[in-house]
């Protein structure tokens, strides 16, 4: 089957469009969370939102950003908004074309994104500081 947002960005599929521009496209999510629930899918076909140029990685955060504050105006009700982007199946990634979560939450909503939290000593976190840094461009 062919990627569902692939063929939104292509217009064979339709959907609520929110925003549109040469790099992006925004909808309404058919499952959303809450009322205003938006995703922000980038137009070139990516699996992960880290394989895309940074110029498509920076528009689809600012188009985020920009959505999050249109939704708290347009749902008033709305207490707090969640950016969620999800890469891979053990991320719980459900459609393999990188897209960003713009979600409205309220106290109570029921949706859950914690997890049981563990304590890790200093020298855990500096030896993961370092793995990371080893892994940037340049370093």
């Amino acid at each position: 089957m062919a990627c569902l947002f692939c063929e939104i960005v292509a217009g064979r599929i339709e959907a609520s469009v929110v925003h549109s521009d040469d790099l992006v496209i925004a909808i309404m999510d058919l499952h959303p969370v809450s009322p205003g629930h938006v995703l922000v899918i980038p137009r070139k076909h990516s699996e992960a939102i880290t394989d895309l140029p940074r110029a498509e990685m920076a528009r689809v955060a600012e188009v985020a950003g920009t959505l999050a504050r249109a939704v708290r105006g347009a749902f008033p009700e709305t207490e707090g908004i969640n950016l969620l982007m999800s890469e891979g199946a053990a991320a719980a990634q459900s459609v393999f074309h990188s897209h960003m979560h713009v979600i409205p939450r309220v106290t109570g909503d029921g949706m859950q994104l914690s997890s049981p939290a563990r304590a890790v000593s200093r020298a855990e976190l500096d030896a993961a500081s370092d793995a990371v840094r080893r892994g940037l461009p340049g370093e």
